[in-house]
């Protein structure tokens, strides 16, 4: 019989779906939304999302995502044992710096994407909420004797996220690493990390115009720091803005662009996340194997929507290339200027020039006894496919100056 006990896939499938952390911003400010799915127990918007996304990008508001977890590594050998199990080296993390990491199964799938702040003493880890407790669980079970303590510490310290750091936030991020450093952590995306990979484009990526920090505060202190008089002249945006951004800049998310067979490969996630050249660790064989000799089998392409019905498709809506269906929508929003956008993963077969739709189908009306059954109806939206990932990402070991080399002889 298989051993499953230190199999990060099968502690996750163990745990009842995670608890919602309902916010306390949720009961005081006005005008708040609940958002569903991932990000439920935080505000979906404050009920202007367009505006509440342009003060985001510009630097004046401020997302609540209390709802994520936080994990913390503490013990000598933190951060030795962290790069020793993920797909990033972390040894050199000083005070106040951060980076991004994978967990990944024998197969190379992704498990668990923290996002990761030293503070000289503990890595705080920044987890989605479904992820907090499975990780936390691996993470022990992986221990051994090592000189390392895991504390889930998220009823302790809260999330936000913003463009740009307010001073008396600042301040508040010290608190929790007891005065050592900030912990604030900076999302390195879309740049290329040391010993990391681009598969897409390097020069005048969108990203680059996304500027995106994650700010640990005390939770007793969250109501205050942004509602009260220091946080004068800041606003509240809800989900949907920080998603609409995301989206924009073509940057995946664990959940929404992930599923039980995604390799970081298909999401260009070897930008940021993964170090081609360390050590062993779990899944490392087919993240080189995919990277040096074959293909990704899916790839993540940005979508632009047709908006003339003025409504957007769920995620999981299929995607259409001529009459087949070659993938499904993963985050989809409406930003306040390029109008609905979508990131999606296709089958790498996909023609770039492809012309593409979305389809969803919608639930049929329910029928009384004796009526004849209708067909489930259908929307679809037109959809231009901008390449993330191109087809060709890969086979590294076969390329020169990035074409193709010849055969030998």
């Amino acid at each position: 019989m298989t051993d499953t006990s230190h199999d990060p896939a099968s502690i996750a499938a163990s745990e009842p779906q995670a608890q919602v952390r309902r916010s306390a911003l949720l009961d005081v400010v006005d005008g708040a939304v609940e958002a569903t799915g991932q990000d439920a127990g935080t505000a979906a918007h404050y009920g202007d999302p367009v505006r509440e996304q342009r003060a985001l990008a510009r630097g004046s508001a401020i997302v609540d995502l209390s709802h994520k977890g936080v994990v913390c590594v503490s013990g000598p050998d933190r951060l030795s044992w962290l790069s020793t199990l993920s797909s990033q080296i972390l040894t050199g993390l000083g005070p106040g710096q951060s980076s991004e990491t994978l967990f990944l199964s024998v197969q190379g799938r992704v498990e668990f994407a923290p996002h990761v702040i030293e503070d000289g003493r503990t890595a705080w880890l920044i987890t989605e909420p479904q992820e907090t407790e499975p990780l936390r669980q691996w993470l022990e079970s992986m221990r051994f004797a090592l000189r390392v303590e895991i504390e889930d510490r998220t009823q302790e310290v809260a999330v936000l996220g913003a463009a740009e750091v307010p001073e008396h936030l600042r301040l508040l991020a010290a608190e929790p690493a007891e005065g050592r450093c900030e912990l604030v952590w900076t999302d390195p995306w879309p740049g290329v990390a040391e010993g990391g990979w681009a598969y897409g484009e390097q020069q005048d990526h969108p990203g680059e115009q996304r500027r995106w920090h994650e700010i640990l505060v005390p939770r007793e202190r969250l109501v205050q720091a942004v509602t009260g008089p220091q946080a004068d002249g800041l606003s509240l945006a809800g989900s949907w803005a920080g998603e609409a951004l995301r989206i924009e800049a073509w940057r995946p998310r664990l959940g929404p662009d992930t599923d039980d067979r995604t390799v970081p490969h298909e999401l260009d996630w070897l930008r940021t996340a993964v170090h081609l050249a360390k050590g062993c660790y779990k899944g490392q064989e087919t993240v080189a194997r995919v990277h040096n000799l074959g293909h990704p089998p899916r790839r993540l392409v940005f979508l632009d929507l047709d908006g003339s019905e003025h409504t957007l498709p769920s995620a999981g809506a299929e995607v259409i290339a001529g009459q087949r269906t070659v993938g499904r929508v993963t985050s989809v929003q409406l930003h306040h200027e390029a109008g609905p956008i979508a990131l999606a993963v296709v089958k790498r077969s996909v023609d770039t020039q492809a012309e593409l739709r979305v389809r969803e189908v919608l639930e049929a009306p329910e029928q009384t006894e004796g009526e004849q059954a209708e067909a489930p109806q259908s929307e679809q939206w037109a959809a231009a496919q901008t390449v993330v990932v191109p087809p060709d990402a890969g086979q590294v070991v076969q390329r020169e100056s990035g074409f193709l080399r010849r055969p030998r002889g």
